[in-house]
């Protein structure tokens, strides 16, 4: 579904990524670990195109992307979930949901799909509430949802359970579960709290200093080893 094939990309003269490989399989759930400022967040924003890789290819559903503006791979499918959720504080839930829906491909209307609400039952009690007075949890379960209503083919989070009490953690777990279960989307999460990201993980990727340095399975890899490479 989504393929990185040597991908780098700098901001100036600054080399950030450097010839990355990574793949994300259709309906599959993909982890990418790495301490801060190793280059995680500039991975994910030159897949869905807010950064111009320096050099490589991005294909998505055996299309090259490499140079295509985000509108354009949002349009083919893929959603994206921001670090700081990037929601619109000033409109209420409902708004942002129906401006989501307004957005989506092919879109008829601003109605919200009945599956949002049972993937996030909180999101209907809280409707008309500003997006800008919900807790750090609720404010996360608006941007997946919103995300949701594109009907995405792959999801992109960037460290989804920040700043998130374990309760609501707990909960974006399961939802995530069924996203990728019962909606059938594959899913690329940015994480720094590895038993969230093993739980849900059918491959993971470990980045350090702009590369790929260790790929696996989390059923056949020992999580000691990953802990390492993210304390060093």
């Amino acid at each position: 579904m989504l393929s990185l094939t040597n991908v780098s990309a700098a901001y100036g003269k600054s080399r950030v990524l450097n010839g990355i490989h990574l793949s994300v399989a259709a309906g599959e759930s993909v982890s990418l670990l790495g301490r801060n400022g190793v280059g995680k967040t500039t991975l994910l924003r030159t897949i869905v195109g807010h950064h111009a890789a320096a050099s490589g290819s991005i294909a998505f559903l055996d299309e090259e992307v490499t140079h295509q503006p985000a509108y354009r791979r949002a349009r083919r499918g893929i959603g994206y979930v921001p670090q700081g959720r990037g929601i619109f504080p000033h409109l209420t839930v409902d708004e942002n949901l129906r401006l989501g829906a307004a957005a989506s491909p092919g879109a008829k209307g601003e109605s919200i799909p009945a599956y949002v609400f049972e993937l996030f039952p909180i999101l209907r009690r809280v409707g008309q509430r500003k997006g800008g007075v919900l807790s750090g949890g609720e404010q996360q379960q608006l941007a997946i949802a919103r995300a949701l209503i594109s009907q995405p083919k792959l999801l992109i989070l960037d460290e989804p359970t920040e700043g998130i009490q374990p309760s609501i953690v707990q909960q974006i777990e399961a939802s995530l579960r069924e996203i990728r279960n019962r909606l059938k989307v594959a899913i690329l999460l940015v994480e720094q709290y590895l038993d969230f990201a093993w739980s849900i993980a059918d491959r993971f990727y470990v980045m350090r200093r702009g590369q790929i340095v260790l790929e696996g399975d989390p059923r056949e890899s020992d999580p000691s080893s990953v802990h390492h490479l993210l304390s060093v």
